[in-house]
């Protein structure tokens, strides 16, 4: 029996899959498992202040060269557009939202699963302590229309093409590996397929 959409188990089941395809981060992919299992304290909501999920985004060009970064208010750093659930537990739904928020791009597509995972840790604001976020991570894809929107989270937008953020040492790690994640996806993809037999 399949377990239900949005359910603690149907993402345990999502974060299982992904360890399988990426073995390399199966202990991360573990600490995700954890804080969707545990029932103390909602893991959806930010004010579960031990850690709590967030979603985002690697926001594609329509042909899948460039991602669209936010330079983050808060943060100061060049990041993918994403944010808090503050509830919901349709984290693919967060990260679209956040997206369609953050840029103001509409037409957005999302790909079906998690694309990357990541724990990092969120410094003290404003009288909020420091935290954890524990962020999932999906494709999506923008439309013809890539006339984006700065909003009130960001200082700047900007396309940036993905083979150059690779190798941009000033990034933020975990966005090099996303980028590096979808190069290599799109280069499995180009391959020509091996002919049937005859």
């Amino acid at each position: 029996m399949s377990p239900v959409p949005n359910s603690p188990s149907a993402l345990v089941a999502a974060f299982d899959d992904y360890a399988a395809r990426w073995p390399g981060e199966a202990e991360c992919a573990a600490l995700f498992i954890a804080l969707a299992g545990n029932a103390r304290q909602d893991p959806f909501t930010r004010g579960r202040l031990d850690g709590h999920f967030t979603a985002s985004a690697l926001l594609l060009s329509r042909d899948g060269r460039r991602t669209l970064l936010t330079h983050h208010r808060k943060l100061g750093l060049w990041l993918q557009p994403g944010g808090h659930a503050d509830g919901d537990r349709d984290l693919a739904r967060v990260a679209l939202r956040e997206a369609e928020e953050e840029t103001g791009l509409s037409e957005l597509i999302l790909e079906p699963g998690i694309f990357d995972l990541d724990r990092h840790r969120i410094p003290e604001h404003k009288g909020v302590p420091a935290h954890w976020h524990y962020d999932v991570r999906y494709v999506i894809r923008a439309g013809d229309d890539e006339a984006f929107v700065v909003s009130e989270e960001s200082h700047a937008l900007a396309w940036r093409d993905l083979e150059t953020l690779v190798g941009d040492s000033t990034v933020d790690a975990s966005l090099r590996r996303m980028a590096r994640k979808w190069l290599m996806r799109a280069a499995a993809d180009a391959r020509p397929s091996a002919a049937a037999p005859t």
